[in-house]
Order: C-alpha cells, then structure tokens, then sequence
C-alpha cells in the first residue's frame, strides 16, 4: 500500500485542528438561511442554499474519520 504524499498529510493535520461541530453549524445554518430565503420568494437562492447542506456534513465526517483514525 502506497504511503500519502506530503500534501495529504498537511491537509489532515490541518483538518484536524478544526471542531467538527463547525461543519454541523455550517450544515444547519445553510438550512435555516434557505428556509429563509423560500419563505421571501426566493426559490432559485434557497435552492442554491440548501444544497450546501450535504458538502458540510461530508466535510465534517472527512473531519471525524482523521481525527479517529489519523494518517498513514
């Protein structure tokens, strides 16, 4: 199995030093800012909004799992 590179490893580390409740609160906000923005009548921006949802959750579980788990 090949080892990471250097870059991998600084991202990881970085990632690390970050609260993972960071990325939960980032989640939820996207959510309330799209509500928000359906109840104005804006349906295209709530749209936009609301798909950030997903990539937060997902950075945040890639933020768990280096945590938990570390580098190579």
């Amino acid at each position: 199995m090949p080892n990471e590179g250097a870059m991998t490893k600084a991202i990881e580390e970085q990632a690390a030093k970050v609260p993972s409740t960071v990325f939960l609160i980032g989640a939820l906000t996207s959510m309330g800012v799209s509500l928000a923005f359906k109840l104005a009548g804006c349906k295209h921006t709530a749209l936009f909004l609301g798909q950030w949802a997903a990539p937060f959750l997902l950075l945040g579980l890639y933020n768990k799992i280096v945590k938990t788990e570390g580098h190579d």
